[in-house]
């Protein structure tokens, strides 16, 4: 229709998926650096309460772009050959949207290895884990697309388990492969917990669909 005004996309609406989108991209930001603990808090706050994408866009105005014009996009994410993770009598954890390996190697003596693949940036299709565990603990808690295979590990005092169950109508987004050895160990696969909603998620959720009544 000529004369028709069309609305500029910053003043567009946005949706629940754009506001996730962009809460990752902060997310990343801050574990590479680039926000403090103050300001991605306060940016998220303002995310999780935007109306238009000119306010989602001005949260990263100072920050690199991820590619593709997608805030959420892998593009521009180049995962490493190897990666290892070697802990005596310490905590470690890799959460939150951290870039997955091809390849990592874990040690762990007197201490525990957390890796929470929920919110990881998965771009290659498989990962080779090489674990050694002596009186130390590795937990992987993965969601229902990613299968992980604990059958090649030696157990010589411990114990191997996968709780974990591959969902039949979820494509396998990555497939883990697990080896190596535990020694007065553990090995745990998990599913995540199911998360308590905050305010905000509550605020923000998604309407139910209702049956319509009929008489």
């Amino acid at each position: 229709m000529s004369g028709e005004l069309v609305p500029d996309r910053s003043e567009l609406r946005a949706s629940h998926e754009d506001r996730d989108r962009f809460v990752d991209r902060l997310r990343i930001a801050a574990g590479d650096g680039r926000l403090t603990a103050d300001e991605l808090e306060e940016r998220l706050e303002v995310a999780l309460t935007a109306r238009t994408y000119k306010e989602l866009e001005s949260l990263v105005v100072d920050l690199p772009a991820t590619g593709a014009g997608d805030p959420g996009s892998l593009a521009g994410v180049s995962p490493k050959d190897v990666a290892r993770i070697a802990v005596v009598s310490a905590t470690t954890r890799r959460d939150g949207p951290w870039v997955v390996p091809q390849r990592l190697e874990i040690e762990a003596r007197s201490g525990s290895v957390v890796l929470d693949f929920t919110r990881a940036l998965i771009a290659l299709p498989t990962l080779e884990i090489e674990a050694s565990v002596r009186s130390g603990a590795i937990t992987m808690i993965v969601p229902p697309d990613v299968f992980v295979d604990v059958d090649d590990v030696t157990v010589r005092s411990g114990s191997v388990r996968n709780q974990a169950r591959l969902s039949p109508t979820a494509p396998v987004r990555l497939r883990v492969h697990v080896s190596g050895k535990v020694q007065s160990g553990t090995i745990g696969v998990r599913a995540p917990k199911p998360s308590r909603r905050g305010f905000w998620a509550w605020l923000f959720r998604r309407p139910r669909t209702t049956p319509e009544l009929t008489a």
